[in-house]
C-alpha cells in the first residue's frame, strides 16, 4: 500500500483532531507555550511539587505541629528522634511509640534516652493537643486540633528535642512560616523597587540613568553579609516578632533590588526602540502608561524567572541573620534560629539531629534553583 493510500485510510475524525491540536499549538499564547515547556522539565516539576508541599505545611503549620513554639518539657532535654513502630512482638497494632527511659551511655557516660518496650502509646490522628497547644488557624479560627498526638503519657518526637525539651519537628514546621514567607515578602518589595528604579533608568536615560546606576554601584559595593549584620544590629531587641519580621523584610529588600533594576534597565533599553513603543509615544500616551501597559508586559517571563532565582538568596540571608542572632529571636522561630544550637562542637558530636533544619534550608534553596532553571528554559524562545 502506498503512502498516499495510507493517508487516505486515516479516519476523518482523527485527522480533524490532529489538525485542531496543531492549530491550538500555533495559536497558543506565550504563557501556554511556557507552561507546556516547563511541564516537560521533570526536575523543575519535582522541585515545584516539593515547594508546594513545604508552603502548604507552613500555612497549616499550627495544625501539623504537635506542640506550640512555647511548649517544652524539661524531662526530655536533648532527646533523640523517637521511632514510630507498627508491629509489637510480631503483632500489628498500628502506628505507636514506646515509652522513654534514661540510661547511661557506656562510652561517653552521658544520660541518653532509650525505648521502654513495656510501655506502648498509640498515635492518635486529629487529636486535641496538650495544654498550651491552642492556636488560631489563619490567625482567625481558634483551635486545639493537631494532626497527630501520642496517647496520654507518650511522647512523639519525630526530629528529637532541643536543649530546652522542645519538639524539634514542631519548631521546624512552625519555623517554615518565617523562613519561607520572609523571602517571598522581601522578593515582592524587591520587585517593586527593582522595576521602579530600572524602568526610570532605562526609559528616560540621561542624568536619571547616571544617578540610578551610581546608586546601584554604591549599594553593590558593600559586602553583603557585613551589611546585613550592620542593619540587623540596629533593630531594637524590644520589638515584637511581627515588627522584626517587617524590618528584616525591608532590610533584605533594600539590599537585593539593584540586580533586578539592572535587568529591567537593559530590557527597557532594548525594547523602547520597537515600533509599537514608538507608536504609543507618538500617539501621545503618557510615560507611565507606556511603561506599565507595553514595556513591562513584554518581558514579564524574564521578571518571573529573576524573582524565582532571587528567593534562595533571601532565604539564605534570613537564615544567616537568625543564625548569628541578629534576626529573629526566641520565642519567634525560624530555621536560622533553630540552627543557633549547632554552633557548638558537642552538638554535632552528640546531638546531630539538631542539624535537621539545615536539610530543609538546603532542599528549599535547591528546589528554587531547579524551578528557576526550568522557568528560564521555558521562557527562552530559542529552546
Amino acid at each position: 500500500m502506498s503512502n498516499v493510500e495510507k493517508v487516505k485510510t486515516v479516519p476523518a475524525a482523527k485527522r480533524e483532531k490532529a489538525q485542531k491540536k496543531g492549530d491550538k499549538y500555533y495559536y497558543a499564547s506565550q504563557w501556554s507555550l511556557m507552561m507546556r515547556k516547563f511541564r516537560r522539565h521533570k526536575l523543575a516539576m519535582a522541585s515545584t511539587i516539593l515547594l508546594l508541599i513545604f508552603y502548604l505545611a507552613a500555612i497549616f503549620g499550627n495544625f501539623i505541629a504537635p506542640q506550640g513554639t512555647e511548649q517544652y518539657d524539661g524531662g526530655y532535654v536533648n532527646c533523640g528522634p523517637t521511632p514510630v513502630h507498627w508491629f509489637h512482638e510480631g503483632k500489628f497494632i498500628g502506628p505507636f511509640v514506646y515509652g522513654l527511659k534514661t540510661e547511661r551511655d557506656p562510652e561517653t557516660y552521658m544520660l541518653v534516652f532509650a525505648e521502654d518496650t513495656e510501655q506502648i502509646y498509640r498515635i492518635r490522628f486529629f487529636a486535641q493537643g496538650d495544654e498550651g497547644g491552642e492556636y488560631k488557624l489563619f490567625g482567625l479560627i481558634p483551635s486545639n486540633l493537631h494532626l497527630f498526638e501520642a496517647e496520654e503519657g507518650g511522647k512523639v518526637f519525630l526530629f528529637g528535642t532541643d536543649s530546652m525539651g522542645r519538639d524539634l519537628f514542631s519548631r521546624v514546621v512552625l519555623g517554615a512560616q518565617i523562613s519561607l514567607f520572609i523571602p517571598v515578602a522581601g522578593m515582592l518589595l524587591t520587585l517593586v523597587l527593582g522595576l521602579f528604579m530600572g524602568s526610570l533608568a532605562g526609559y528616560f536615560g540621561g542624568w536619571v540613568d547616571t544617578v540610578i546606576q551610581r546608586l546601584v554601584e554604591v549599594v553593590r559595593s558593600f559586602p553583603q553579609v557585613p551589611l546585613w549584620m550592620a542593619l540587623s544590629a540596629a533593630i531594637p531587641k524590644t520589638l515584637k516578632p511581627a515588627q522584626v519580621f517587617m524590618l528584616m523584610t525591608l532590610i533584605l529588600s533594600l539590599i537585593s533590588w539593584p540586580d533586578l533594576s539592572r535587568v529591567v534597565r537593559s530590557k527597557f533599553i532594548s525594547v523602547k526602540t520597537e515600533d509599537y513603543i514608538m507608536a504609543a509615544g507618538i500617539s501621545g500616551a503618557p510615560a507611565d502608561k507606556i511603561i506599565t501597559r507595553h514595556m513591562i508586559p513584554s518581558f514579564t517571563s524574564y521578571i518571573i524567572v529573576n524573582m524565582t532565582m532571587a528567593i534562595p538568596n533571601l532565604i539564605i540571608g534570613e537564615t544567616t541573620l537568625s543564625f548569628l542572632g541578629l534576626g529573629l529571636r526566641s520565642p519567634a522561630t525560624s530555621w536560622g534560629v533553630l540552627l543557633q544550637e549547632t554552633n557548638k562542637l558537642e552538638t554535632i558530636m552528640f546531638y546531630n539531629w539538631k542539624l535537621i533544619p539545615m536539610l530543609f534550608v538546603f532542599l528549599t534553596v535547591l528546589a528554587f534553583n531547579f524551578m528557576g532553571d526550568g522557568l528560564r528554559d521555558a521562557a527562552d524562545p530559542y529552546k
